[in-house]
């Protein structure tokens, strides 16, 4: 089953990035489809209320709710959980975080290390749920041990409807350039939809990832940080028509409070603008003089901090 169109490009999952409020202003502006912040199987098996609020689903584009684990038979319940609390339009399972905190509790990419059991896992799932299971996975542990073709021919057996494969390994955590043609072999050697991630950065990276991998579609990471119109840029370029510019600051900061202002009806003025701080100050990278600017967002406390920081910005740097 196709989750997307083809040449579909979805917004990848990122812990404490991706939150609803995120994710939702990356599909008004162009984003196929979008995926939750990664939740334990486990914790949502055992009632965990800051996990569960991570769920909350994107209605206007195809949303996949993200967990992890190590335990067939917890992230297959917790499969189950996820999805009666979310309502997305599909299970996938994290194979590729490489954070210690993750990896040293044999969850994420150290799943690599043991395909058989990443294959149990899919297979549990799958058994478990009435919609599609995809996997986002790495191309490797480290440059010695690249078997990203044996996994997802392993987790193809067992059920999942696609793999997206990040052409990095995990030792080299977001560094050094990704590796597309470990994508290109994994499509190669499959018959279920490959997404392509690592470095599509802009509209031109995009075309040659899709070019050179072959593969069914992208996935957008980093690069979207305070850049929702990438999307939109990425799609213009897929589709052969001109690509937009991005719009200028003023137009930009209304999005960014549109943005922290879903945030704020999500989770609450506090958690909200404490995390505007990161946010905000994405969205003026690359802009000239913003330095003082960033001073202010980094003590944002209220939304009227917010209103008044994103003003100053408006009126001084367009």
């Amino acid at each position: 089953m196709n989750l997307f169109p083809p040449r579909s490009v979805i917004l990848a999952p990122m812990a404490g990035v991706t939150d609803f409020a995120f994710r939702e202003i990356c599909a008004e502006l162009g984003a196929d489809g979008t995926v939750t912040e990664m939740v334990s199987a486990k914790a949502l098996c055992y009632g965990d209320k800051k996990t569960a609020s991570l769920l909350r689903r994107n209605k206007a584009v195809r949303c996949g709710v993200q967990i992890f684990g190590c335990e067939p038979e917890f992230m297959a319940r917790g499969a189950q959980l996820a999805l009666e609390l979310s309502g997305c339009d599909y299970v996938d399972i994290n194979m590729g975080c490489p954070m210690p905190k993750i990896v040293n509790n044999g969850e994420g990419s150290a799943l690599m290390k043991d395909p058989v059991l990443a294959g149990r896992i899919v297979r549990a799932v799958c058994d478990a749920v009435n919609v599609p299971v995809t996997v986002k996975t790495r191309k490797g542990w480290d440059k010695s041990h690249v078997n990203v073709v044996e996994l997802a021919k392993i987790v193809q057996d067992n059920g999942a409807a696609a793999i997206a494969v990040h052409g990095r390994t995990k030792t080299m955590l977001y560094s050094g350039a990704a590796d597309w043609d470990s994508i290109a072999q994994v499509k190669q050697a499959v018959s279920i939809p490959v997404i392509a991630n690592g470095d599509v950065i802009s509209p031109e990276a995009a075309l040659r990832c899709l070019n050179w991998t072959g593969a069914d579609g992208l996935m957008v990471g980093r690069a979207a940080f305070g850049d929702p119109w990438l999307f939109q840029q990425i799609r213009a370029a897929l589709d052969g028509e001109p690509v937009p510019e991005l719009p200028p600051l003023a137009r930009r900061m209304e999005v960014a409070l549109r943005q922290m202002e879903l945030a704020q009806a999500d989770k609450g003025e506090h958690i909200a603008c404490l995390e505007a701080r990161k946010q905000l100050a994405w969205y003026l990278r690359g802009i000239r003089f913003s330095n003082y600017y960033k001073q202010q967002i980094s003590q944002i406390k209220t939304m009227e901090d917010v209103c008044r920081v994103i003003g100053g910005i408006q009126r001084d740097l367009e």
